[in-house]
């Protein structure tokens, strides 16, 4: 089986490019930035395919897909990660903001699904990861990307319910916060940052790239061919709750 990941030259996305080609997923792995992709490392026994795509356009995506098939092989996996914020708050954004967050973070996995789901078909069946966020199930900033990936938790379920008779299941992956190149900047300005978030992770845990590529990774195992449709929060318990609430409603120290 062999694999298209989008997003692949960010922080998950070459730590998912790399569990794929260790676990032997041949990978095409696509990105806007020819740097971003320079820095994966596509060298091995099992291919990696880096190419250029812009998944805010169909065409750029299949052209992608298309070249590197010709050399990964045809491809029953799809994992779309790629995607990007813009304005935090609903009085900072502007139309073109809003307009931005939606273009590519829902209508571009919709530009992917729909570059491969014929193919899938065609090829008996496929797996399909989107990769959601927390923001799509709760608010916790950026109005606009919160929104396309609320969108992107019902597009999984539409591709559920659709594409399932044709051995095709579809999942969402919820990550909270992860540990990336930008919150690592953020966090040598302001040391206290992630402190300051863990207290509101139940787990008192926040993941790291590797940890969203392992997760991953565990969904594409054929033994949870009926986990389809499935919305899966990845978030250290953030969506679940919060202690410190609780104790502060309850008066009692949780």
């Amino acid at each position: 089986m062999s694999a298209i990941v989008t997003g692949a030259g960010g922080d998950i996305g070459r730590s998912v490019v790399a569990r794929l080609r260790a676990a032997g997923y041949p990978v095409a792995a696509l990105d806007i930035s020819r740097e971003a992709l320079g820095r994966i490392d596509a060298e091995g026994d099992t291919p990696v395919y880096p190419v250029v795509a812009d998944i805010r356009d169909l065409m750029s995506v299949k052209a992608a897909i298309a070249e590197a098939e010709t050399v990964i092989g045809p491809a029953t996996i799809l994992i779309n990660n790629a995607g990007g914020i813009t304005a935090p708050s609903l009085r900072t954004t502007s139309e073109a903001n809003w307009l931005a967050d939606i273009d590519l973070n829902l209508n571009g996995p919709f530009r992917c699904i729909h570059a491969v789901m014929e193919d899938f078909i065609a090829r008996g069946g496929g797996t399909i990861v989107n990769v959601a966020s927390v923001n799509g199930l709760g608010v916790f900033g950026h109005p606009g990307y919160s929104a396309a990936k609320a969108g992107l938790i019902h597009l999984t379920k539409f591709c559920a319910s659709e594409l399932g008779k044709y051995g095709i299941r579809t999942v969402a992956l919820c990550p909270g916060t992860v540990r990336t190149q930008a919150w690592q900047e953020r966090a040598r300005e302001k040391p206290e940052i992630l402190e300051e978030a863990l207290q509101w992770y139940p787990s008192r845990d926040i993941c790291g790239p590797d940890d969203v590529a392992a997760a991953i990774e565990a969904l594409l195992d054929p033994q949870l061919r009926l986990m389809n449709g499935a919305v899966i929060s990845f978030d250290g318990g953030l969506t679940a709750g919060s202690d410190r609430i609780a104790s502060l409603f309850t008066g009692v120290q949780i």
